[in-house]
């Protein structure tokens, strides 16, 4: 027997209810923010994440699921789709005929990891870039969007953390004030991290490895080595949250996984996912268009798991069950010409959920698969039935049931 692939999994029909729930609440949240639906190819050319999420980083370098194909092409399935969307920016010159562009996404990413609680190989993930503006009250919007979406699905204790990581050049006076301290413990530090303290210090502070977290919980703070105007414009930003009476954590030790970020980046964490408590996050990535060939453009966005969200919402939330509306009860050869006629009236004139039975069944066993169904009303056509040229409409709540004309049978749902 051929099973699925280690990380990915299949969303059955009992569970497929529940993710187009949260992938609509997606479509009508972010329009009322002013935000439009782009979609990207599943895969692009590998130079694209090389260049833009940093061939240091751990899904560049252990974790894309790259190839070759017949034409000599290096191309990768989609690890993140900032980059999908920059890189479309760019070639339909998007930032040149919009001042600001407000886009959001559903996708399918794939990274070759450990599969774990709420982690797999193939994953759904929702965002939104906003592209076009420096200004922190932008940063603000992106972040109370993301605040407001869960608090709209209902999850409470949320945890938002946020810390500003400055310009290159702040970058550059940090990393190695962070070398020069790290020097002394790097023979305490894993492989990786020794790697990383000569390419990029920075991301060590993102490590997991509880020993070196004890280490870097003295290091010195990216915050204390901002420029006044990165310090005010990450003040404004606590300002705004402040007045929106979103709680926050500064948390010094944030930089996210991804080496295009600058200046604004955050999380929102919640309890209900274990250690892996991550439900979203993003930041400011202000060089990226430009270091892909693009204009210099200021944007900012987020990324969040589907299957994370799913997690988070199973034990807490149940969509309202939705009902097919008429099960047809057909019983003979002639009755069963007449449902598939009806059937398709009711479904294309009076968009009504209709369900036929295709086994040929009994009576009996039909009526049994529309109570298992829940349907509100059954329409019950036998041989006596077309020989006069009738049917029985029963309301399945009640009981009552009623004799009608065929050629009624539109009319009498309103």
């Amino acid at each position: 027997m051929i099973n699925n692939i280690k990380g990915t999994k299949d969303i059955l029909p009992n569970e497929s209810q529940l993710w187009q729930y949260v992938e609509n609440k997606i479509h009508n949240f972010f329009k009322l923010f002013g935000y439009s639906e782009i979609r990207t190819p599943k895969f692009e050319d590998t130079k694209l994440f090389n260049r833009s999420i940093g061939e240091d980083t751990d899904i560049v370098s252990k974790e894309m699921y790259s190839w070759i194909d017949q034409g000599g092409n290096n191309l990768t399935l989609k690890p993140e789709v900032t980059a999908s969307v920059v890189r479309s920016i760019i070639q339909h010159k998007l930032n040149y005929s919009n001042k600001i562009n407000k886009l959001y996404y559903i996708d399918s990413l794939f990274r070759r990891e450990r599969p774990q609680k709420g982690r797999f190989r193939q994953f759904e993930q929702f965002g939104i870039e906003a592209i076009g503006s420096d200004y922190p009250e932008q940063d603000v919007e992106v972040i109370s969007m993301a605040y407001y979406f869960y608090k709209e699905m209902g999850l409470d204790n949320l945890k938002l953390k946020i810390n500003s990581i400055g310009s290159k050049e702040t970058r550059i006076k940090y990393k190695k004030a962070l070398h020069e301290f790290l020097f002394d413990e790097q023979d305490k530090l894993t492989d990786t991290s020794k790697k990383r303290l000569i390419s990029n210090p920075m991301r060590i502070l993102d490590t997991k490895v509880d020993f070196e977290i004890e280490i870097i919980k003295d290091a010195p703070h990216i915050i204390d080595y901002l420029s006044p105007d990165e310090k005010e414009h990450f003040q404004k930003i606590l300002n705004y949250l402040d007045q929106l009476n979103i709680n926050y954590v500064i948390d010094n030790m944030l930089v996210r996984g991804l080496d295009y970020y600058s200046k604004t980046v955050f999380e929102i964490q919640s309890d209900l996912l274990g250690a892996q408590s991550a439900l979203c996050g993003g930041g400011r990535y202000d060089y990226l268009i430009e270091e892909l060939g693009g204009k210099p453009t200021p944007a900012i966005g987020f990324a969040a798991g589907i299957e994370r969200l799913i997690i988070a919402l199973n034990d807490n939330f149940k969509i309202p069950e939705k009902h097919s509306d008429i099960y047809i009860v057909s019983i003979g050869e002639k009755a069963i010409e007449k449902s598939i006629e009806i059937a398709k009236n009711l479904r294309c004139r009076k968009n009504l959920s209709v369900i036929t039975d295709n086994l040929r069944q009994s009576m009996k066993s039909q009526m049994k698969e529309a109570n298992k169904l829940n349907v509100q009303q059954t329409i019950i056509i036998g041989e006596e039935e077309i020989k006069n040229n009738k049917l029985i409409i029963k309301d399945m709540k009640s009981g009552d049931q009623e004799e009608i004309d065929c050629d009624k049978v539109e009319t009498y749902f309103k």
